[in-house]
C-alpha cells in the first residue's frame, strides 16, 4: 500500500480555503485512478497554534499507482488546482504504508 500525505500550512483565509477545498479539490481528489481511499481534516491547529492547519491522506495499491495517478489528466488537474487555494503552500509526502503484525 502506498500513500500521500499533503500537509497545508495556515491558509491567508481559512473560510476561503475550506471552501474551495471542499467543493472544487476534493472532487477533483475523488477522480484520481487507483485511488483507494481518501480522508482529511480541517482546522487540524488553532491559528498561529502549530505548522498545519489541513491534512489529506490518499490511499493506493502501490507507489506505480501512485504515480500513475499523479502523471494522468485527473492528477494534472489536482495538482494545478492547489495554488486555487493553498495559499500558505502545501507539503506533499509520498510513503509505503506498513500495517503491524498486531495492533
Amino acid at each position: 500500500m502506498h500513500k500521500l500525505l499533503v500537509l497545508y500550512p495556515e491558509p491567508v483565509d481559512r473560510a476561503a480555503f475550506e471552501r474551495h477545498y471542499r467543493d472544487v479539490h476534493l472532487p477533483l481528489c475523488a477522480r484520481l485512478p487507483g485511488l483507494v481511499d481518501m480522508a482529511f481534516a480541517l482546522g487540524v491547529d488553532e491559528p498561529d497554534g502549530g505548522p498545519y492547519f489541513a491534512v489529506f491522506e490518499a490511499t493506493f495499491a502501490s507507489a506505480e499507482a501512485l504515480g500513475a495517478a499523479l502523471a494522468s489528466p485527473e492528477g494534472q488537474a489536482v495538482q494545478a488546482d492547489v495554488p486555487n487555494y493553498a495559499t500558505g503552500g502545501a507539503v506533499v509526502v509520498p510513503f509505503a504504508a506498513e500495517r503491524p503484525v498486531t495492533v
